[in-house]
């Protein structure tokens, strides 16, 4: 079993930045892939960023350039930098996990096993 813990998130004007980490417990994380995805009121879960076990990483598209996933194995903590925010980014972003064979990663929410509570980021204009 894997525990994931999400903070960081909060009140953030439009072009404004935040971090939110991921700390995880009850396993290492080195041999999981970590996404963060992100749900708007009304709308579905999707896919913000993901990375591999080996680092490799994904985004999409409309965060491609402005925000960055990245991982520490040694903390057992994932990051996402968010810079130039939009308030269609407003939603609440969780972390989640998967264990994988090599360096593969998943970039679909159904995929992941293990996710957090989610933390609320809201941008306002």
């Amino acid at each position: 079993q894997v525990q994931l813990v999400e903070s960081g998130g909060g009140l953030v004007q439009a072009g404004g930045s935040l971090r939110l980490s991921c700390a995880a417990s009850g396993r290492t994380i080195s041999s999981y892939a970590m996404g963060w995805f992100r749900q708007a009121p009304g709308k579905e879960r999707e896919t913000v960023a993901v990375i591999g076990s080996s680092g490799r990483t994904a985004y999409t598209d409309s965060v491609e350039g402005r925000f960055t996933i990245s991982r520490d194995n040694a903390k057992n903590t994932v990051y996402l930098q968010m810079n130039s925010l939009k308030t269609e980014g407003t939603a609440v972003y969780y972390c989640a996990a998967v264990r994988v064979s090599g360096t593969y990663y998943y970039t679909r929410p159904n995929d992941y096993i293990y996710w957090g509570q989610g933390t609320q980021v809201t941008v306002s204009s």
